[in-house]
């Protein structure tokens, strides 16, 4: 059963390479690219990787959606470029593809493990996220303009291995990420016709940090938990005030 990986990108020289060295299980790949103006198409070309430029224009769905009309093969696995696909894992992709005629199961679900600051973290709201990555092409489609899902009606089971995910390597990638999709987050909020009160724009984050450092016990990452504690809680501060600035703009 073959397999095609499709990866999104903007301007992701630094990483890209390895995101597709660990692609090399899959029959194809595809990139998806908001028009990049580093090295990346060339990175991606060099390594034998396919090439489509399209607008993100704020919606991931539709980037995800056009990745999923392009590709070939009846399975697809999705990754971004911050992410990689570890050896264990990549042999346990191909071997419950195989097996899974037999079973009816149309979709995998992946953990994702966090690298931040030198290390990876094990506790915070991170080590409870689960992804809808690998499906059928035919199974559905994926929704939401930010934090989007795949939506398939089918049976579904959970990898046992995560996908490797470094996104927030240094304080000022974070600071810089954070920054750019919070204001997709407000803008999809805002289009939506929400609103934020003053007791939202100190609620939200503070609750954000609670749940971060202490429900999921982020305090035992020690001082990295505390530092990505504070660093969700300052998203969840900038999504609700640039919603609320929005709303009262003239």
């Amino acid at each position: 059963m073959k397999i095609s990986g499709v990866v999104l990108s903007r301007n992701e020289e630094r990483r890209i390479g390895r995101c597709l060295e660990s692609l090399g299980f899959c029959d194809e790949v595809i990139l998806i690219d908001d028009f990049s103006t580093d090295q990346t198409v060339e990175i991606t070309k060099g390594r034998g990787g396919v090439v489509f430029q399209r607008k993100l224009e704020g919606n991931f769905a539709a980037q995800r959606n056009f990745g999923l009309k392009k590709a070939k093969n009846e399975w697809v696995l999705f990754l971004d470029a911050d992410e990689v696909v570890s050896p264990a894992l990549s042999l346990g992709i191909v071997r419950r593809v195989k097996e899974t005629e037999e079973k009816g199961i149309a979709g995998y679900y992946f953990s994702r493990r966090d690298f931040f600051i030198n290390g990876f973290l094990n506790y915070g709201e991170t080590s409870q996220v689960k992804l809808l990555r690998l499906a059928k092409k035919s199974a559905g489609i994926w929704e939401g303009k930010v934090h989007e899902r795949w939506i398939i009606q089918k049976r579904t089971k959970t990898m046992k291995n995560p996908i490797l995910h470094y996104s927030h390597s240094t304080l000022a990638d974070s600071f810089s990420r954070i920054n750019f999709y919070s204001s997709l987050r407000a803008d999809e909020l805002f289009a939506q016709g929400k609103n934020a009160s003053l007791a939202e724009v100190i609620i939200y984050p503070l609750a954000k940090f609670l749940k971060n450092y202490f429900w999921h016990w982020g305090f035992l990452d020690k001082t990295r938990g505390l530092i990505f504690a504070l660093m969700m809680s300052w998203h969840s501060f900038l999504v609700r005030a640039k919603l609320w600035q929005f709303n009262n703009e003239p």
